[in-house]
């Protein structure tokens, strides 16, 4: 079965086509147009989906050199609600036309199964630690579908923390590339920022971005910026690291997978690869970001369970995994 996966949660326009054998083709077109705003303007987000898609959509099909596939996915939440219904709405004109079935996918889910496109064979319950702009959550994965939330950040996500520590530095959007340069000539020991709800498996990144600003604002002199992202970035990966390791502990799971934006982080990668307490699946940097590879992978899935959607499925931008 060969599915087509469209993506448009937020501000990538991405297509692809997998089947059994795995990737045939994962078309991503990155929006540049939310740079000068520090963070995506919905509303352009939107638009720029509209122009982009149908080009990703043809690429897609044509790298995968195939005319029509036998199903197509679609995120249909959460996210942007502009941006879903764009790439829902086509998803549901191309299977109309095709009369090819679709699935509405949790983008959520996507990133979560998104390590095991290249490693099939992981075996079912692991831990899943998911780390985005949007979000920050530990799961436990039970099997295809059935997902449990261990621990979950109490106000913002990693990814934001990295997004407004950044804007703080003067140092541009998005900031999670460019604090994790930056941190690689840094000293992580340089200041004792601070590791929020620790014994817990919920998470805090508020304060330690709130730390970050007050340390900067006291201090006399040029700041350190290698030294203080340096310094963020430890907090945040001991935070994450801990968490992950405390869910393991409670739960007796020794498997775990990493995924979403923030999984592309070197130090987290690093840390998590290095611990001998858990086997956890770190994906390819293609399977990180938003990605039209992840939507059709856990489309495909569920179809080949007999699951499908019909033409009345609706974005749902607050959906829970």
């Amino acid at each position: 079965m060969k599915v087509l996966g469209i993506e448009t949660s937020c501000d990538e326009t991405a297509a692809a086509v997998v089947d059994a054998t795995g990737v045939l083709a994962d078309v991503v077109h990155t929006q540049d147009v939310h740079i000068a705003y520090g963070g995506v303007v919905p509303e352009l987000a939107s638009r720029a989906h509209v122009e982009k898609l149908g080009a990703v959509v043809q690429a897609a099909l044509a790298r995968a050199g195939i005319e029509r596939p036998d199903a197509v996915a679609a995120t249909s939440g959460p996210g942007l609600i502009g941006a879903l219904l764009v790439g829902l709405s086509w998803a549901k004109g191309l299977a109309a036309a095709w009369d090819v079935p679709l699935i509405g996918v949790n983008h959520l889910e996507g990133h979560l199964l998104a390590p095991l496109i290249d490693e099939p064979g992981f075996e079912w319950p692991f831990l899943a630690l998911v780390v985005s702009g949007g979000h920050t959550t530990v799961y436990l994965a039970e099997s295809l579908g059935r997902y449990k939330v261990l621990g979950e950040t109490v106000d913002d996500a990693a990814g934001e923390a990295y997004d407004k520590v950044a804007r703080l530095l003067g140092l541009g959007y998005p900031g999670g590339p460019i604090i994790d340069r930056l941190a690689a000539s840094g000293d992580p020991s340089a200041i004792a920022f601070p590791r929020p709800l620790k014994g817990s498996l919920d998470m805090s990144f508020s304060g330690l971005k709130t730390a970050v600003r007050t340390w900067v604002q006291r201090h006399d002199g040029p700041v350190p910026v290698e030294d203080v992202c340096a310094s963020f970035q430890a907090a945040v990966v001991d935070v994450l690291t801990d968490r992950l390791l405390l869910a393991s502990r409670q739960t007796g799971v020794t498997r775990a997978v990493l995924a979403g934006g923030v999984a592309a982080n070197s130090g987290l990668r690093r840390r998590l690869a290095e611990t001998d307490a858990l086997r956890v699946l770190v994906p390819p940097l293609s399977r990180c970001t938003d990605n039209g590879a992840m939507i059709a992978h856990a489309g495909r899935l569920h179809l080949l369970r007999g699951e499908r959607s019909g033409l009345e499925l609706a974005a749902t931008p607050a959906w829970r995994l």
